[in-house]
């Protein structure tokens, strides 16, 4: 069957490659546009004006960009820009994403994605996921209602307040559609797997009155197994060679011996099928390690369905009542290897175990239950209602009310209950009612033990959004010079997030990280003033220079006001040539789980400096200030823990940002059509919020001169005045971290008639001159720029992004090109296989036929030539670094669409 599928795509596609996108009348009606509007004019303003006159760089994808891409979610638009790097949750990282897996977010210039503000139609929208989440969960948005998304590649907590540090992405909705709409599209792999199926329906109607546009659009897509891409995990073997490389936790349960004369040998359970029920041997990685890539996915399945609706209406003269819906429900599943058992002591004596020794097993996995499995419901609705109007014919106003809310479902299959288990492998407790578990050797265990011990947990979530806005833009008064326009506003907001574990998660009975209930709220005031004001005009070096500026005052109820402003700088030398300039501040509230998440004492590894520190040999800046500390002479740490806060952070205060851009814009006078823009950024944020282990403050403070160090603090650690133990240490994190990033954007558009044809070309390039954090004060820096993270994705020096369009009466033709620049592994040494991974290169093809002005055909491949995954040496699964690289492989797809 699947290989009938991909037969019929594939025709398709060869039936459809050399064409466009979606109407000849469409086509035409797009290059109109496209003449009229500047394609790298900028925003980033509340003032409504010429976009190319705002200082600030901004990329801008339209509806038939998107469509020319081929992609059908968000998250793999942005995510595959230039100026994204790092991690952002998506299908191939799923198993990675913080804060609720299946989750997919942007992450500009890869500052993290709660440094990225994401708005529709310049509002907010309420994060996503499972519940208590820090970001926007882009599966919410359907790119079937999307008119343009216009990213701000510039810090701008003055214009949108809180979290626009890296930028802003401000997605904008249709609005002046009028018919019918059906667009259906199928996708799948040239090995027949991860299929893709979406439909979209759009209906509009307007009147002199009034418009409304809905859609209701479904998307599925198919699991990829991660066998299929990467038959088995991979390791440098032997000098310049990879080899395949198992999972220590053995299905026949791999343990130590724990007394007797082979105390610290480790032993291996028979795992053979039809093998001795009781024998074992000596433990073998090579022989005995199991492989779990057939266990996991490369790209895990998601199904969403979404509905939104869009409409205003003219209530008096020069005033419209208007309303936003939407409603979004995500069904994402993954899958898991079975579970693993740790350390479980059995006595010599214990009738399961045949050594005739006291054993302890390390490791054993549980392959009889099969594998876990993994599953998120969630629903995300959103609706805002308004006014707005214009006010002595140059005042426009708008008062707005916006409320959002997800709520979810997470849910984990085949997790063992450790209490259960417990009394299954006593003796004295299990036979009685309670079934007899044997864990040592495969296939010992009974389906009514597995039955006894295995559970679903349920665990469940939620965020809420609630705010009111209102603005005023308009011509304050004009000079010699030009207009001044002003903008003001006010906005008031609460965000809550909630999350619930199982009860059995609660307890800590289960198989799993324990957790702790989370739930919290924060409430802002705010109010914005910004301008621009004509400087200079109608010079022969200047035909126009402006002055932009802008203010937000903002109060919090969980650490007070913060005032943030911005300073741009637009120099119009002439109609081909324009500078421009920034310089920002910008800030980030901690998030909901980083101030409320459920804060726990526990006991800790940590090894304290003071222990031993008149002893000789000591550290002499160790000794002078562990002494005057207090911590008396004899000091010896009893024991290897100390009792450690951890968790979310009250006392947390916003990350502080400054920005600074300058760059141009030049229309090439001997080349019609032609454009290059060039921009540079600098980016430092303090006190930035990171985690730091209890050790590595202890190890600061006393290493510090005279116990100069911030970690130095009593809200970071106490002594008991008496015996000198430390007894609090907190683990929580703080305000503590430092962030560099600088580099340029350039880019260059080019729009021509050839060979009859209308024909663009378009580039984009971001290249990464530095990333550097400092964890903590006096901590050595780490330095990202060209380096995968092994973690948190890449941050190669250089992306770029290339294409060629080419339009005729009645068909389309699209090629693209995008690079991932060379990287180093940052975990890796230079001597180790994939220390280096080399340019990478994605191609995509797609062509369209307009059959009249009611039918389109459109076909594509993306990733042409199947590039395939570069190995790393510190992979995250699947060999490779799966934030960063495709693990689908070459994808064929077939579109079909009518419209009247």
């Amino acid at each position: 069957m699947k290989m009938h599928k991909l037969s019929l795509v594939a025709m398709a596609v060869a039936v459809s490659v050399a064409p466009g996108i979606v109407s000849a009348q469409d086509v035409q009606q797009a290059g109109a546009e496209e003449q009229r509007v500047e394609r790298i004019s900028v925003t980033g303003s509340r003032i409504q004006r010429a976009e190319a006159s705002s200082a600030a760089p901004i990329q801008v994808f339209t509806a038939e960009d998107i469509e020319l891409s081929g992609v059908t979610s968000m998250e793999l638009l942005l995510q595959q820009m230039s100026a994204s790097a790092g991690f952002g949750g998506n299908q191939t990282s799923a198993y990675w994403t913080g804060g609720g897996w299946g989750t997919a977010q942007v992450n500009l210039r890869g500052l993290g994605v709660n440094r990225t503000l994401v708005l529709l139609n310049g509002r907010r929208m309420v994060n996503g996921g499972t519940g208590a989440n820090a970001a926007v969960d882009l599966n919410t948005i359907p790119v079937s209602m999307i008119e343009r998304v216009e990213v701000l590649k510039d810090g701008a907590s003055a214009i949108y307040g809180a979290d626009a540090v890296a930028g802003v992405v401000n997605i904008i909705t249709r609005k002046n559609f009028e018919g019918v709409m059906v667009e259906g599209r199928f996708a799948t792999s040239d090995e027949s797997d991860g299929e893709e199926t979406s439909l979209n329906i759009m209906l509009g109607t307007q009147s002199d009155r009034g418009r409304l546009i809905t859609t209701l659009s479904y998307r599925s897509t198919e699991a990829v197994n991660m066998a299929d891409r990467a038959p088995c995990a991979l390791r440098e073997v032997t000098p310049g060679e990879l080899g395949c490389f198992g999972s220590a936790s053995t299905p026949g349960g791999r343990a130590v011996y724990t007394s007797g004369p082979n105390t610290g040998q480790q032993i291996n359970f028979n795992q053979t099928p039809g093998g001795d029920p009781k024998g074992f041997e000596p433990y073998s990685a090579a022989i005995h390690n199991v492989n779990s890539n057939p266990f996991l996915n490369a790209v895990n399945p998601v199904q969403t369905l979404s509905f939104s609706g869009f409409g205003d209406y003219r209530i008096g003269n020069e005033t419209y009542a208007f309303t936003e819906v939407l409603y979004n429900n995500r069904r994402s599943n993954q899958i898991g290897a079975p579970g693993t058992i740790r350390d479980i002591n059995y006595a010599a004596d214990h009738p399961d175990n045949p050594t005739g020794e006291s054993i302890r097993i390390v490791q054993r996995r549980l392959d009889e239950a099969g594998g876990r499995g993994f599953e998120q419901d969630v629903h995300t609705f959103r609706v805002v209602a308004g006014l707005n109007g214009l006010w002595r014919d140059h005042w426009n106003w708008e008062v707005a009310y916006n409320f959002g809310r997800t709520t979810g479902d997470d849910a984990s299959t085949n997790i063992v209950n450790l209490e259960r288990l417990g009394r299954a492998i006593d003796p004295t407790t299990c036979g009685a009612g309670v079934p007899c578990a044997d864990l040592l050797g495969f296939g010992n265990i009974s389906q009514e033990a597995l039955d006894y011990i295995l559970f679903r947990i349920n665990n469940t979530g939620g965020n809420e959004q609630r705010s009111f806005t209102a603005n005023i833009t308009g011509d304050l008064f004009e000079t010699r010079m030009g207009v001044i326009p002003v903008a003001f506003g006010i906005e008031h907001r609460k965000e809550r997030g909630w999350r619930d574990p199982d009860s059995s998660v609660v307890a800590g009975i289960m198989n799993t990280n324990r957790q702790e209930p989370l739930s919290g709220e924060y409430t802002v005031s705010e109010a914005y003033v910004e301008t621009s004001i004509p400087l200079l005009a109608d010079r022969s070096y200047a035909d126009l220079v402006t002055l932009d500026l802008a203010y937000r005052f903002s109060d919090y109820d969980t650490f007070g006001s913060d005032g943030n402003y911005k300073v741009g700088l637009h120099w119009t030398v002439h109609e081909g040539l324009k500078l421009r300039s920034t310089y920002s501040t910008a800030f980030r509230v901690p998030n909901i789980p980083e101030l409320f998440g459920g804060i726990g004492e526990g006991n800790l590894t940590t090894t304290d400096p003071c222990s031993g520190w008149d002893l000789p040999g000591a550290n002499p800046t160790v000794a002078a200030n562990c002494q005057a500390d207090g911590v008396p002479a004899g000091y010896v740490q009893a024991g290897g823990n100390v009792l450690t806060q951890t968790g979310g952070n009250p006392a947390l205060m916003p990350e502080d940002a400054k920005t600074f851009t300058a760059g141009l814009v030049w229309d090439v006078p001997f080349v019609d059509g032609l454009q290059f823009t060039l921009d540079y950024f600098d980016l430092k944020i303090e006190n930035a919020i990171r985690g730091v282990a209890g050790s590595t403050k202890l190890s600061a403070c006393y290493n510090s001169q005279n116990l100069s160090h911030p970690f130095c603090s009593s809200d970071t650690f106490t002594r008991d005045p008496l015996t000198g133990a430390v007894n609090f240490l907190s683990a929580q994190a703080d305000n503590v971290a430092t962030e560099t990033i600088s580099g340029v954007d350039a880019a260059v558009y080019y729009r021509t008639e050839l060979m009859g044809l209308d024909a663009r070309f378009n580039f984009n390039m971001t290249y990464l001159d530095d990333y550097t954090v400092e964890p903590f004060q006096g901590a050595a820096a780490i330095r990202y720029a060209s380096r995968i993270t092994g973690g948190s994705g890449s941050y190669a020096r250089l992306r770029s992004d290339a294409s060629a369009t080419l339009s005729g009466d009645q068909w389309q033709a699209h090629y693209s090109v995008r690079m991932i620049g060379s990287a180093r592994d940052i975990n890796a040494s230079e001597d180790d296989l994939g220390y280096r991974v080399s340019n990478v290169f994605y191609h995509d093809i797609q062509g369209s036929w307009f059959f009249n002005d009611n039918w389109t055909l459109s076909g594509g491949v993306n990733n042409l030539f199947d590039k395939k995954a570069p190995f790393v040496q510190s992979w995250t699964d699947a060999n490779t670094d799966t934030m960063t690289y495709d693990l689908l492989g070459r994808q064929l797809y077939v579109k079909i669409r009518y419209q009247f």
